[in-house]
Order: structure tokens, then C-alpha cells, then sequence
């Protein structure tokens, strides 16, 4: 009796914890600053247990997500940029939020080279659109 007692509530908590993890599969975009103005990201996640996989997509082409991990409600990558021989890492961490959105930050190279970024990301495909400047 404790025995079934005992498999019935390890039941429930790992069912429990499977249900608070957020599902980060699929295309995300966001907006965020760059040098020449707002940037579009594309992010196409892949989700395999507490492993993140997958690319982000910029104007200057697509990247492969590395060391991404999931732990609940929040994600964490890096994303390997090179430039005329010299690599640079862009670390991101993401947390879910109520409305469905994630939202980030991210850290250019070590923490002392650039204030951290932050912003929001979007189920589903970029916008064919731009969006229109502020008045």
C-alpha cells in the first residue's frame, strides 16, 4: 500500500513538472537594437528533454544555436558569431512569460565589453511587414 501510495506521488510530480515547462518549440522573432537600427531576430528552437538546439536568423544570415539547455520556464544559448577572423559570443537567457512571449537578455562577449540587451520574442514568424516608426 505505501509502495503505491509512494509510485503514485512520484507519478504526480513528475507529471507536474513536465506541465510547468514551457513549450519553446518552434519560430520565435523579436526586435532589438543594433548599430543600424532594430534588428529582426528569427529563432527556430528544437526541444529534446533539457536540450535546446536549433538557428537564429539575422539580416546577415543564420546561425546554429550552441549549448542550449532548458530548465522549466527558462532557456539559455549561445550564439558563435565570427567576423574577419575573430569570434565573438552572444549569450542569451529567455524566461516565459504569462502572456506567451519570452523574454531575454542578452550579453555581447564578456560582461564588462557591452551593457546587456533586452527584449521580447513572439511566437511565429518574422513580420513581412516593418512596423512603423514611433510619433
Amino acid at each position: 500500500m505505501i509502495r503505491k501510495l509512494g509510485l503514485t506521488i512520484l507519478l504526480f510530480a513528475l507529471g507536474s513538472a513536465a506541465a510547468l515547462a514551457a513549450d519553446f518549440n518552434g519560430k520565435w522573432n523579436g526586435q532589438v537594437q543594433g548599430r543600424n537600427g532594430m534588428q529582426t531576430l528569427v529563432f527556430d528552437f528544437h526541444v529534446d528533454g533539457s536540450t535546446l538546439t536549433g538557428k537564429i536568423t539575422t539580416p546577415r544570415g543564420d546561425t546554429d544555436i550552441s549549448n542550449g539547455k532548458v530548465d522549466g520556464d527558462t532557456i539559455t544559448f549561445d550564439q558563435v558569431l565570427n567576423f574577419n577572423g575573430n569570434s565573438f559570443t552572444i549569450t542569451y537567457t529567455g524566461k516565459a512569460a504569462a502572456d506567451g512571449t519570452i523574454q531575454f537578455t542578452r550579453q555581447f562577449g564578456s560582461a564588462g565589453d557591452r551593457p546587456p540587451q533586452q527584449f521580447t520574442a513572439k511566437r511565429g514568424d518574422a513580420p513581412t511587414t516593418p512596423a512603423a516608426p514611433p510619433q
